[in-house]
């Protein structure tokens, strides 16, 4: 019979594997075949197989069992250790030193009845020491077994690791492996240092083929009522040149009230990020800071923008350029007043800044908005609104062909709209059907083209007829610009479900009232294009489309189709959009839009799936990139292989192909 200290044995009894000592207050159960308890010197012993459990799920079973009522001392023989869901520890002998568990001849894995065909892995050790101050397990002479020990895998002299008990450990983490086509074979080794329970950062140092290294860094924090969030990267290329980036997202609650935000992006050229994988496909970047202020019926947030742009234009586009310091916008809304009538304000203060131009804006605006609901359920939605924008100018080019105007100029909106709906319903068997005619005059102040516009590229002149911008105020994109007339908008909508079906189909079209301003895509004097959607989803698929249909012919000039089938890893997905004219015809090449992207995914096995995604480019008819990967999961261990091409062309940049390999083990969930 082998004897070992209480604390050894009985370290299963509380919630942490590998505890010092026990706490005879903690729930515990212990099954044997035969349970003697002496009264008078309140020792207990076992008889036969014996199995003792605690509430955490951690177990240790032995043949015969001798408990001291001071808890200093116990004796045993055949002990097997459980110190979670699946970690196991098995040893010929085990003692106890101080701080130090020493067991000799041991069997450890994290991944004991994980597989019916067998443990995934297994460490053997001359050796293994648990240190319960620093909370590792220390590995002397350990050899690698997968699959219930049919197959070694590889041999190390020294290995450590936190204790399943740890949430938190400094040390090495799994390396990553890319293969690109422009800088060779990359090697991402990083580094996981905890600092504390809600702060640590990951320092990654990345060895490139045919480049020079890369560092990585990405920095956690999260307080009371904060969180912080940053992440970069610097390298010193084989050409001279720093090139780097740097991303953070600061969230800070300032009460039930109050809240603030700090965000930077910033790189260190246009094409860094592409070219080192860190590029999401954005357009610029926007570094700044925010802070709001709620209220029931108010909220009112200023914010500060400065924009770092990563386009480069084409042909005759142009690109807004700018930083916003700052804006800042209120709105407040009264309760109602009569019957369901309420009164709003807006104000929006906006500074831009360019390389040689300034300007400032203040728009206030006031409203008062009456629904009624009539006989026979008709809706009807009275709205009346007034605005008044100030504008100073100073060195900054003017849409009527002026240049470097310095100035200021003033403008008064009146505007207001009446709008009617009847939603009719019918319920029959298990359908229920609704269909709603709606439609909307909206009468505003008209303005000349001269002064329509102020600014020439500070704001976006686009507008784009769609389904969504029916019932609408405004339909520009931007917010200077002035619908600079009086238009009717009018459509119906179908509408169908029941418990797993549902179906809707809406018509539209507006009417111009004045002449029209010289943009397309849709508007025009007079009758517009008729637009649309058509949407039908259940549980395991769902396909809609957004139309537009030129109002002479019927032709086809705008499409957007979605397609979903499947759930969860099984799925197919399609997506298309197809364009007769850009959404701004004065900035841009005018070219026409027709884009398709696909993606499926396959659950092959209950651990093994597979990914791609494609996005075709078919006016100029190339893949502009696309990706998949295979990804295994498995509740010991995890990997994938991935790639990425990318054909973008920009600059020094020129697309390519990414390959990435990631390797983990899990203990009881949790990644390493």
């Amino acid at each position: 019979m082998k004897s070992i200290k209480l604390s050894l044995l009985m370290c299963l009894i509380t919630t942490n594997a590998f505890c010092l000592g026990i706490d005879m207050e903690e729930p515990k159960t212990i099954k044997s075949d035969k349970v003697y308890y002496n009264l008078k010197s309140e020792e207990i012993k076992t008889s036969g197989n014996t199995e003792i459990t605690n509430d955490a799920g951690q177990r240790v079973k032995l043949n015969e069992l001798s408990l001291s009522k001071k808890q200093d001392n116990i004796a045993a023989s055949d002990i097997e250790l459980w110190l979670g869901s699946h970690v196991y520890i098995k040893a010929d002998s085990i003692t106890r030193s101080g701080d130090e568990t020493i067991a000799k001849h041991a069997d450890f894995t994290a991944c004991d009845g994980c597989d019916a065909y067998g443990n995934a892995w297994d460490i053997h050790a001359n050796t293994i020491i648990h240190d319960a101050e620093e909370k590792m397990l220390y590995f002397h002479n350990p050899s690698f077994w997968v699959y219930d020990n049919n197959l070694p895998i590889f041999w190390l002299p020294y290995y450590e690791m936190p204790d399943p008990s740890v949430k938190y450990k400094s040390g090495l983490l799994a390396p990553s492996f890319n293969s690109t086509n422009g800088m060779g074979t990359q090697i991402n080794i990083p580094v996981y240092i905890n600092i504390s329970d809600r702060h640590d950062l990951t320092p990654t140092f990345s060895y490139l083929t045919n480049e020079n290294p890369l560092l990585q860094a990405e920095h956690r924090l999260n307080l009371t009522h904060s969180e912080f969030r940053t992440k970069g990267s610097f390298t010193h290329n084989k050409a001279g040149k720093n090139r780097w980036h740097l991303y953070n997202d600061d969230v800070i609650e300032l009460g039930e009230n109050a809240r603030s935000t700090i965000y930077i992006a910033r790189t260190s050229d246009k094409t860094y990020l592409q070219k080192y994988n860190f590029y999401d496909y954005q357009p610029y970047l926007d570094s700044g800071a925010k802070l709001e202020l709620f209220g029931q019926t108010s909220y009112v947030v200023a914010d500060a923008h400065i924009f770092q742009e990563l386009r480069t234009p084409e042909a005759n586009q142009q690109i807004a350029s700018g930083n916003i310091l700052p804006n800042i916008r209120g709105t407040y809304q009264s309760d109602p007043f009569w019957h369901e009538t309420y009164f709003s304000l807006s104000g929006d203060v906006l500074a831009v800044s360019g390389e040689t131009t300034d300007n400032q804006r203040i728009i206030g605006e006031a409203r008062i908005t009456s629904p009624w609901t009539l006989w026979g359920g008709n809706r009807i939605t009275l709205s009346a609104s007034t605005r008044y924008d100030v504008y100073n100018f100073e060195n900054t080019d003017m849409a009527d062909g002026t240049t470097a105007f310095t100035g200021t100029k003033t403008r008064f909106l009146p505007s207001g709209y009446i709008e009617w709906g009847l939603p009719l319903y019918s319920a029959q068997s298990d359908w229920t059907y609704i269909i709603e005619p709606r439609a909307r005059l909206t009468i505003m102040q008209h303005t000349d083209k001269k002064n329509s516009v102020f600014a020439k590229d500070t704001d976006s002149d686009g507008r784009f007829l769609s389904d969504t911008t029916l019932f609408s105020d405004n339909r520009y994109a931007g917010y200077d610009q002035w619908e600079n007339g009086d238009f009717i908008d009018y459509g119906a909508r179908w509408a169908a479900f029941n418990s797993k079906n549902n179906i809707e189909v809406f018509l539209g079209q507006t009417y111009d009232l004045n002449t029209d301003d010289g943009y397309d895509n849709g508007f025009r004097n007079g009758f517009s294009d008729y637009v649309g959607r058509i949407a039908y989803s259940r549980s395991f698929f769902e396909i809609s489309s957004r139309f537009r249909n030129d109002r002479d012919t019927m032709k086809l000039n705008h499409i957007e189709n979605s397609i979903y089938i499947g759930s969860g890893n099984n799925y197919v997905t399609l997506g298309h959009i197809w364009d007769t004219k850009p959404i701004d015809v004065v900035n841009t090449n005018n070219k026409d839009t027709h884009e398709v992207a696909a993606g499926a995914g396959l659950q092959i096995t209950k651990r093994i799936n597979i990914k791609e995604s494609v996005i075709f480019n078919a006016y100029e008819h190339i893949i502009q990139r696309h990706s998949g990967g295979i990804f295994y999961e498995h509740p010991c261990y995890y990997f994938s292989f991935g790639y990425q091409r990318d054909n973008a062309t920009k600059e020094d940049y020129v697309g390519n192909t990414t390959f990435q390999f990631k390797f983990g083990m899990s203990i009881d969930g949790k990644h390493y």
